[in-house]
């Protein structure tokens, strides 16, 4: 049963399945084994520190598949010039890159003479259609669903997904509360092309980074475990709720400026609990989908499920 569609055209992948930016813990071995189960796996460029480990961990992906893969730029989030970083995937020829927050046009116009695949997230119509104007191939469109980073205007996938289809002639890709075959299947329903997951491939083996503290926090907590920090500040992300982001809100509310909130929502307070497990010292990234979640399994073995789950599905359509 043939999973075709113009995103696996489009990446060059048997299904069409994306793996999220995952800032720090998107890096060879998750991306690897994304791509080599039929998805496409992605590094993330903006969590390592230099241009000379963003070309090693593209090395590595080269040495373990022949499938192709992408970066993701994270260009709104970290503050940091991604000039140099950007400069290295062209230079290696990266088969896809994907952009998340901020502006994406300088990228987008230096992307244009090349033949790499542009991807760009959106959380709305409007900055769907621009992102079409200014020369994605596709658009991974994130409801409000979804973990990490989101849109201002509080929209569900449900509604987001088919309004943006009909908004756009590019192919989308819809994000946000999608953990298995049946989420695959009603984005496909919505109009949507493919999926982009991100919490699910968290709490997978190959995703080494991740503390065992992090995994096991998406395999207890419900959907209303999560919360929306950073929205006073403009950017609203969704994160798992602990002691550490309720002390976020409150901060929000005192006084939402970046300079009084930074040491809470930074990398390292970030880190702290992804790295370390360290969850009253830090924060974590996740999507309400964390209450669908229930197993670590391979990233093999996961796609593979949503196949079966999908084809089940498939075959009660009669399609």
């Amino acid at each position: 049963m043939s999973f075709q569609t113009r995103v696996t055209d489009l990446l060059g992948i048997e299904y069409p399945i994306v793996q999220g930016g995952l800032a720090y813990l998107a890096y060879s071995e998750l991306c690897v084994a994304v791509s080599e189960a039929g998805g496409l796996g992605q590094i993330t460029a903006m969590s390592l520190s230099t241009p000379d480990e963003l070309r090693q961990e593209i090395n590595k992906v080269r040495e373990q598949t022949e499938k192709p893969f992408g970066v993701n730029f994270a260009i709104g989030q970290t503050g940091r010039p991604y000039e140099h970083m950007l400069q290295i995937a062209i230079d290696e020829k990266v088969p896809v890159i994907s952009m998340t927050g901020g502006n994406p046009a300088p990228i987008l116009e230096k992307l244009a003479k090349t033949d790499i695949k542009k991807l760009v997230l959106v959380a709305s119509k409007r900055q769907a259609q621009k992102a079409e104007q200014l020369g994605a191939d596709a658009v991974m469109v994130v409801g409000q669903e979804g973990g990490g980073h989101l849109g201002r205007d509080d929209v569900g996938t449900m509604v987001l997904i088919p309004q943006v289809v009909d908004a756009v002639n590019i192919p989308v890709i819809a994000s946000g509360g999608i953990g298995d075959g049946r989420g695959w299947m009603a984005a496909h329903a919505l109009g949507a092309e493919g999926i982009e997951m991100g919490t699910r491939f968290i709490a997978t083996r190959e995703c080494v980074h991740a503390s065992e503290a992090y995994k096991n926090a998406i395999l207890t907590k419900e959907e209303t475990d999560t919360v929306v920090i950073k929205k006073e500040l403009g950017s609203p992300a969704r994160a798992i709720r602990n002691e550490w982001t309720e002390t976020i809100l409150s901060m929000e509310k005192e006084n939402p400026s970046y300079e009084h909130l930074k040491q809470h929502i930074s990398g390292e307070a970030n880190k702290q609990f992804i790295y370390k497990g360290l969850e009253d010292q830090g924060f974590a990234w996740a999507g309400q989908v964390i209450g669908m979640i229930h197993d670590i399994p391979t990233t093999k073995e996961l796609i593979d499920r949503m196949v079966v789950e999908a084809m089940d599905i498939r075959k009660k359509w009669k399609l």
